[in-house]
């Protein structure tokens, strides 16, 4: 069967979307399903988008193609509607730059079934919902109508209530009414009727959309959250004129965040002549308008976004625990409640970087709490599902108060769909994998729909062939290779290694050549605990939530509602899984030998990246993949890497490193001697860690002061003095050593050109040789000094523009290309890395010359979905799973 997976689209939620979407191309069983790749741009136009742009990191590294984005001085990242109004000519040539143009009469020769992974207005609004039944093609989840009532925060709200739900209290105001009415005043009127604190809510927007928490009387606050929820900024010329260059650069770049701010096109309007508009397409061309407008003028900008709100809803807070809980149906329409999860946040709201940034939050399955309460959360879900009529699958949030009473406030036809969110969470508590979990969707979504009365002769059949390969799938059990996949770890890195772990395995598990087996390693340098982990524990949030469950299956019996919604959806698994493991299995090096073929290690940092793993696995002649322990042990050690690379010809930055007792011994003279040394503002890291740890600009002595503190603290807590200096974001790992690296910091030097890359590698081997395919670089663009941890991992962060632009010039680029390859080639073979590797350097192009400066090897780099990595090998014609393969065969190769 085809499956359209429907993804990217017009709200901002796209990046998540487009996240999702890949998840269910990577997920979907290949025996049973062939996926095709429906990207929806923020025009709304369906593209069969090609296959290696599903695995680019944003829409913005491909869409629109970088040669049709004009030059951006300021580096403001941009989607296709900031390009203003496009010729029919001109957006044909940027479509088919990606893929081609489809219209919804080719739907049905395009696939049997559509795969909504859409969010937000025109995706769980009705919208698409309503031209796939004009088509006659069934797709997922729940109808036109239930769309339509979940999309709508005040209609749900307001039916909930009349459905006698407990909710909090609620109100709205219109935008058109808000920006007439005195700010003060409703603020007082809605604090005397209401209460504080206040919930200030975006009409139609996604969950962690436009949602603020008011909590004081404070009149100032309150309008920038009303205007936050409605996507309006004022700017005042007082605050316009006190910025410094720089600080009107961040200032846009956040504002035209689509999640944060207020995003582009904006209608330019004063205060004093609000209906006076000007639409603005690009943030350069903003940038102009303020400063020009602003040179002679004191009145007030008010900026509206061209897809604002129309309302916003006010609710009174609810306080106690924040909760959400999957609803599926069995194959009778019945509901089920999935176990509800507990969101424990270090926010007051559960933002875009809390729910989707690794180890930013946690969540705890199921909440905690008594069971009679679990259930009473779940049968409040259940009523819900029902009375909106909802179909498929849901996600309902809502909270649990002190008093048991439970509120639900925000019901969604549409869950995000990457690795560990709810929807795939959730589902592993009962024993559904990720791919055997978008089958039963899949199924699920053909029954309803023929429900409707609309080409159901169609889609019976298309429910029967799905039955009967869903069947003989279980009859038919190939042999296959069994791989461990090792995950976790103890470094500030390990929630980025679950990422990487769990892409991994799911690639492996949807394939039909391995049958994966996740390996949880913990511990310590001395003593690495391995264990073997169940679907519904691998899928837990990050690193430490993971390690809690295993010690807890080993001490605790399993909470009796999750064993009453395993034995409820019995049913469920039977068809789908077969039989479920759901206890964790401690096993030492010597037991995985005789588990598995080859090793496949997610690790980053220490272990995985310093060679103790990779000497435990040699000892016993298990295959793995990536460079031998005596090569990572060089390549861990930053300092003693640069050391070898400069002795062998190969530029690096000039570096030197720093002790601890020379800290503690005399202060200022440490102090003194770095700044004697290197010259504001320099590179301050840990020699022996991981690539994204602890990597930070120092720009003056009040920085290096913070830094050294941190990294020679005797505790494991940080100073909230320290971490305010440096701008470490809440719950941000800071790793404690005896030694730090300082770097020059690289610059431009009167080059032409200058640009950070990194770029990937694979090794082969051909006649009994090893052979080095270097692939095209990606550039790497930061918003900040210093890439971020965001920027590498968090869907819809950062941007990476591969391949990588050395020059205008096609064959100038061609040749400057090659020598940059050759020097990560050269890096590579002195430092005997093997397998696959990422190398990291800076750029410098001049007329007569190019200059490549090596700034760290990561010889096992991160493999999370939409890792750089992944372009790269795409342009060699390597999907994501052959290029996993080719890893591995590699691995098993070189041991024989």
């Amino acid at each position: 069967m085809k499956i359209g997976i429907f993804f990217g689209g017009l709200s901002r939620e796209r990046e998540v979307s487009f996240a999702g979407g890949r998840t269910v191309y990577d997920n979907l069983n290949k025996s049973l399903f062939d996926a095709v790749p429906i990207f929806v741009d923020s025009l709304g136009n369906f593209i069969l988008l090609n296959w290696e742009y599903i695995y680019k990191g944003t829409i913005r590294d491909f869409y629109p193609p970088a040669s049709q984005v004009p030059d951006s001085p300021n580096g403001f990242q941009t989607y296709i509607e900031s390009l203003g109004e496009l010729s029919r000519k001109e957006l044909d040539d940027i479509i088919s730059k990606v893929g081609r143009q489809i219209q919804p009469s080719e739907f049905s020769s395009l696939f049997d079934f559509a795969f909504l992974a859409l969010h937000g207005p025109y995706g769980e609004d009705g919208s698409i919902q309503g031209i796939l039944e004009w088509y006659k093609i069934p797709y997922s989840g729940s109808g036109i109508l239930p769309s339509a009532i979940g999309i709508n925060k005040i209609t749900q709200s307001d039916l909930s209530r009349s459905l006698r739900f407990t909710k909090p209290g609620a109100e709205h105001i219109g935008k058109d009414k808000w920006l007439e009415k005195d700010h003060k005043e409703l603020f007082a009127e809605l604090q005397e009727r209401m209460g504080l604190p206040l919930v200030v809510k975006a009409a139609q927007q996604g969950s962690s959309i436009g949602v603020t928490i008011i909590t004081e009387n404070d009149p100032e606050k309150f309008v920038k959250a009303v205007n936050r929820a409605l996507f309006v900024e004022e700017i005042e010329h007082e605050k316009w004129s006190g910025f410094s260059d720089k600080q009107k650069i961040k200032f846009l770049q956040e504002l035209i965040d689509i999640r944060q701010g207020i995003g582009m096109p904006v209608f330019f309007s004063t205060k004093s002549d609000i209906l006076n508009i000007e639409l603005i397409y690009h943030p350069e061309a903003l940038l102009k308008k303020l400063d020009d407008y602003f040179s002679g003028h004191i009145d007030t900008v008010v900026l509206q976004s061209r897809d604002s709100e129309e309302a916003v809803l006010f609710e009174t807070f609810i306080g106690g625990q924040e909760f959400s809980c999957i609803i599926i149906q069995d194959e009778d329409g019945e509901p089920i409640s999935l176990p509800p999860t507990e969101i424990i946040k270090y926010e007051e709201v559960f933002d875009y970087r809390s729910k989707y940034l690794p180890g930013m939050s946690r969540k705890l399955t199921p909440v905690n709490t008594s069971s009679e309460n679990i259930r009473k959360i779940q049968e409040e879900c259940r009523k819900l599902f029902k009375m909106l009529h909802f179909n498929v699958y849901a996600r309902i949030d809502g909270f649990l108060t002190e008093e048991g009473d439970v509120f639900l406030n925000d019901p969604n036809t549409t869950s995000g769909m990457l690795p560990s969110s709810f929807f795939f969470h959730q589902a592993a508590e009962i024993g559904l994998n990720p791919s055997q979990f978008l089958t039963y969707i899949i199924r699920t979504s053909l029954a309803e729909r023929v429900k409707s009365g609309k080409n159901g002769h169609e889609i019976k059949a298309l429910l029967r062939s799905l039955d009967a390969e869903i069947l003989a799938l279980h009859q038919d059990k190939k042999e296959k290779m069994k791989a461990a996949v090792i995950m976790g770890g103890y470094s500030s890195e390990r929630h980025i290694s679950i990422e990487s772990g769990r892409n991994i395995y799911e690639k492996l598990s949807s394939s039909e050549k391995y049958q994966p087996i996740p390996i949880f390693l913990t511990g310590s340098a001395e003593n690495h605990e391995l264990y073997i982990t169940p679907i519904n524990i691998m899928l837990k949030d990050n690193a430490d939530d993971i390690k809690d469950k295993i010690a807890a299956a080993f001490s605790t019996e399993k909470p009796e509602t999750i064993l009453e919604n395993i034995q409820e959806a019995k049913r469920i698994t039977d068809k789908y899984v077969g039989e479920v493991y759901f206890q964790p299995e401690r096993i030492d090096y010597k037991k995985l030998k005789e588990l598995v073929d080859v090793v496949f290690i997610a690790l980053h940092g220490r272990p995985g990246e310093d060679g103790e793993v990779q000497a435990e696995l040699e000892k016993l002649k298990i295959p793995y993949n990536g460079s031998s322990s005596n090569s990572s042990k060089i390549t861990i050690d930053k300092y003693r890497t640069n050391e070898i690379l400069k002795e062998n010809g190969i530029s690096v930055a000039r570096h030197k490193l720093y002790f601890k007792e020379e800290y503690q011994a005399n202060l200022s003279e440490f102090m003194d001697t770095i700044e004697r040394e290197f010259p504001y503002p320099f590179i301050a890291k840990p020699a022996d860690d991981g690539c994204s740890s602890a990597v930070k600009k120092v720009n003056n002595r009040a920085e290096l002061e913070a830094f050294s503190e941190l990294m020679f603290r005797e505790s494991i807590g940080i100073s909230n003095g320290a971490s305010k200096v440096l701008g470490l974001h809440r719950n941000e790992e800071f790793p404690r050593k005896t030694y730090i690296l300082v770097e020059e910091l690289i610059s431009k030097e009167g080059a032409d050109h200058f640009l950070e890359i990194t770029g990937g590698l694979l090794t082969n081997i051909d006649n009994g040789k090893v052979s080095y395919e270097i692939f095209e670089p990606s550039e790497a663009l930061a918003s900040g000094d210093i890439l971020s941890l965001e920027e590498k991992f968090l869907a819809g962060e950062g941007q990476n523009i591969t391949p990588a632009r050395f020059s205008k010039n096609p064959e100038r680029n061609s040749f400057i290309s090659q020598e940059v390859r050759k020097t990560l080639q050269k890096t590579a073979e002195v430092l005997n890395v093997k397998g696959y590797a990422r190398i990291d350097a800076f750029v410098r192009i001049y007329s007569d010359k190019v200059e490549t400066i090596i700034i760290e090897i990561n010889s096992l780099p991160g493999m999370t979905p939409a890792t750089c990595i992944f372009h790269q090998a795409a342009i060699n014609q390597y999907k994501p799973y052959d290029f996993i393969d080719n890893i591995l065969t590699y691995g098993i190769e070189s041991l024989d």
